[in-house]
């Protein structure tokens, strides 16, 4: 193993600090199980179905478990008439400035909405030309979307009854396709993070190919990236100092299952790996051998992105890989997770 310290002098930053907008989404995949199942299923054929549990109420949507004798529920019901699904508004809310997550585009209101033969209410955009259309006990009917898979999405919204829709669905549901039996629900979420000082230079330094960390005021301790404060005494931390980008695997895990917008196939190596220099170890990708092939005390160095095409993140680094150099005493990394 090679040691490598070089303190850096900073002096006041002249730049601003960093901030990015991210959008951190996944897709969240579920089965649906014989009661919702039945529900989303419904919902693409243009029905509602609920059911009922030990006392008569009818849930809309449907639950699963009684919730008086925490029983399963079998007993499904199909709310509405044969000249379509209505209901009565029970409470509500004007949304005078929709965002773009919001289902509707143009002012509307979120209303709680009991259809015909349910006991239960359930959460809707409700489209009107404006608050003084709404009222609570207003009747309404429920506007399908155009394109339907099987999710509440299906629902594009109910409208007053009597209201002139010029987007209402009028094909014929569809009767033969499979019951609906898994969803698939994109979360995501918008954020701007400002990165604090040290943090910023931080990101400065990798775009740069170099790694920078911060020493403790009171003691003798590197933490990678750098803080602004030390998150065990609160005093404001010392000096900047550069690492290596070599390091010693402290632990790692193998990523065996594969899953939607996964970049790597599997299996794959994500560590811990205890930079030289460093007494905090940082959490990358190991690859560049066989998954089967990574250690505790594995000797690694870091793959620069191409100095052009790196971002101000850790993805500067593409991964780390073995370094070739004899292995680390495991016993020596134990105290650095």
């Amino acid at each position: 193993m090679t040691s490598r310290e070089i303190v850096v002098d900073i002096t006041p930053p002249d730049q601003p600090v960093l901030s990015a907008s991210l959008t951190p989404s996944f897709d969240y995949t579920r089965s649906t199980g014989p009661v919702l199942g039945a529900f989303f299923t419904g919902l693409r054929d243009r029905r509602i179905v609920g059911n009922r549990d030990s006392r008569g109420t009818v849930h809309v949507p449907p639950v699963e478990f009684d919730p008086h004798t925490r029983a399963p529920l079998t007993e499904t019901v199909e709310v509405g008439s044969d000249d379509g699904v209505g209901g009565v508004v029970v409470a509500w809310t004007w949304v005078p400035a929709p965002t773009d997550v919001n289902p509707l585009d143009t002012p509307f209101a979120w209303a709680l909405v009991r259809f015909d033969g349910a006991d239960t209410a359930m959460l809707l955009a409700l489209a009107a030309d404006g608050p003084e259309a709404v009222s609570t006990g207003m009747r309404v009917r429920v506007r399908w979307s155009a394109e339907r898979r099987g999710d509440v999405h299906d629902i594009a919204c109910v409208v007053p009854e009597g209201y002139d829709d010029d987007n209402a669905v009028t094909d014929a549901p569809p009767t033969d396709d499979e019951p609906v039996t898994g969803i698939v629900t994109p979360i995501g979420l918008s954020v701007t993070h400002t990165a604090a000082p040290a943090e910023s230079e931080f990101l400065r330094a990798i775009v740069e190919g170099r790694i920078l960390g911060r020493r403790r005021s009171n003691g003798p301790e590197v933490y990678v990236p750098p803080r602004d404060y030390c998150p065990s005494d609160g005093v404001a931390m010392g000096e900047y100092v550069e690492v290596a980008d070599t390091g010693t695997v402290a632990t790692f895990g193998i990523v065996n299952v594969p899953f939607a917008g996964q970049e790597i196939k599997p299996p794959y190596v994500t560590a811990y790996i205890l930079l030289d220099g460093s007494d905090v170890p940082v959490q990358h990708l190991v690859l560049g051998c066989e998954a089967s092939e990574v250690r505790i005390g594995m000797r690694v160095r870091a793959v620069w992105a191409p100095e052009s095409e790196r971002p101000a993140s850790m993805k500067a680094i593409t991964h780390f890989e073995p370094s070739g150099e004899p292995d680390t005493d495991p016993a020596t990394v134990a105290t650095h997770l």
